[in-house]
């Protein structure tokens, strides 16, 4: 059972992936305790291009659940280049909500850093044309990621949010001045990961989002165990706990931020 303290605040998971077969015919349930837990939204991330009917059909038939759809960085090699048109006209769907996720991975796939590289262009492009904000995954890449971040800046303003957020102090700051948000996962509320709260407690509190990345991830008291959106609590909890504030206060603050960055999922309607 999913624990469900008694002050429930609303919250949105900004990042996870409920496609993946770790919720396989679980899915209701998954987003019932979600609800149960105040998490009344969720962005659920497409990682290749090829399964993006799949993730957008979960988020046709669950009304929390927005999408989003790009290249993963470690699947570029494995998967045909996607192109700017191809994201842009995505992007029509009315639950379509970001661009990605894209980015950089040095850790697992430097090999093929080069073609990594020509895919986040493409996706950065793609949020300036759409106006979508754009989703990174960065790791082990702190300077090609910064350099390619701001050289897209320079051609043309486009928003994005550095999701997960693990990387050093000095790729943080280079995206927050850009206006770019970081986003909160159960890293950051790990024991060992100090030195990742205080980056984040350096950081304006009016550029933070929450998420679980689940399946993966959990926090405590969940760490080892499935990640689930439900589970974004608890790391909204630590966040509170990292800016000083009640979690009702820091709730709030996430939900305003979201939904400055993610204004097509704050302005949507369903229709009748």
């Amino acid at each position: 059972m999913t624990e469900t303290p008694t002050d429930i605040h609303a919250i949105t998971d900004s990042h996870c992936h409920l496609d993946f077969p770790d919720f396989n015919g679980e899915l209701d349930a998954v987003i019932a305790r979600a609800a149960e837990a105040g998490v009344t939204r969720m962005v659920t991330i497409c990682t290749r291009l090829r399964q993006e009917p799949q993730v957008r059909a979960i988020a046709e038939a669950h009304a929390p659940v927005f999408y989003a759809a790009g290249t993963h960085p470690m699947s570029v090699a494995d998967e045909p280049m996607a192109t700017t048109n191809e994201l842009i006209a995505l992007a029509k769907h009315p639950k379509f909500v970001g661009i990605g996720e894209s980015g950089l991975d040095y850790h697992y796939t430097a090999e093929s850093a080069e073609a990594q590289k020509t895919s986040l262009r493409v996706h950065i492009d793609a949020a300036r044309e759409t106006g979508l904000p754009l989703i990174i995954h960065a790791r082990a890449a702190d300077d090609d990621m910064a350099m390619i971040l701001a050289e897209g800046y320079r051609n043309g303003a486009y928003d994005c949010v550095m999701h997960c957020f693990s990387s050093s102090a000095e790729l943080a700051r280079a995206a927050l001045d850009l206006g770019f948000y970081l986003s909160m996962s159960g890293i950051a509320a790990f024991p060992k990961s100090q030195e990742l709260r205080d980056i984040f407690a350096a950081a304006p509190v009016d550029r933070i989002l929450v998420e679980t990345d689940s399946p993966y991830l959990a926090p405590p008291p969940y760490r080892g165990k499935r990640n689930e959106p439900a589970y974004t609590m608890h790391t909204a909890r630590k966040g509170a706990d990292v800016f000083a504030m009640d979690y009702a206060e820091f709730a709030a603050q996430t939900e305003a931020n979201f939904d400055r960055l993610f204004t097509k999922a704050a302005n949507y309607k369903a229709s009748s």
